[in-house]
């Protein structure tokens, strides 16, 4: 782990509470646990937030195809998966 910063939060009672018993489950530190829940929400987010950045810059650029034939290319794409599944 590389240089780190101390942030304050607060959260409630039972919040503390309960990662005080997974804390000891797990024997790790709450300080750990509360990092790593953090870290993963962030990292979700961004990656939602980007995509959706990536996808209004497609539509901006143009690099859209219609939404009728993203359906039937959807359609004929579930249409091929029956055919193979009773095949």
């Amino acid at each position: 782990m590389g240089a780190s910063t101390t942030m304050t939060i607060r959260v409630t009672p039972d919040l503390k509470e309960k990662l005080g018993r997974l804390a000891q489950s797990t024997r790790r530190s709450s300080s750990f646990l509360a990092v790593e829940a953090v870290e993963a929400y962030v990292n979700r987010e961004l990656q939602i937030i980007e995509g959706i950045q990536q996808g209004l810059a497609d539509m901006h650029a143009g690099r859209v195809i219609p939404h009728d034939e993203a359906m039937a290319e959807a359609r004929q794409i579930i249409a091929e998966a029956r055919q193979a599944k009773t095949a």
